[in-house]
């Protein structure tokens, strides 16, 4: 199953957007992996949002791009708000992929 993820970094006010099979472990990885990348600089991330999409990674592909096309922070919000509404996500994704 993969997932789209949510994080958010207090020190940056930032939120990045993601997909994986498994969110706990990208996590870690965003605020442990030493090689620089973009989340790097922003640490530390908590994760406020992870949902299921699809055993296609295609799919949670085309999800995480959605969203960041949006470049609205009130959207991302959105979404985390939504969180306890697992019907939302099932919804959200119907409606992305079509």
């Amino acid at each position: 199953m993969f997932y789209i993820y949510i994080l958010y970094s207090q020190s940056a006010d930032r939120y990045y957007v993601g997909h994986t099979s498994d969110p706990a472990r990208r996590l870690i990885e965003h605020n442990t992996v030493e090689e620089i990348k973009f989340t790097t600089k922003f640490r530390p991330w908590t994760m406020l949002l992870a949902f299921e999409v699809s055993e296609s990674r295609g799919e949670a592909i085309k999800v995480e791009r959605f969203i960041k096309r949006q470049k609205s922070r009130t959207f991302i919000k959105k979404l985390i708000e939504s969180r306890d509404n697992p019907d939302f996500f099932k919804d959200f994704v119907v409606d992305v992929v079509g």
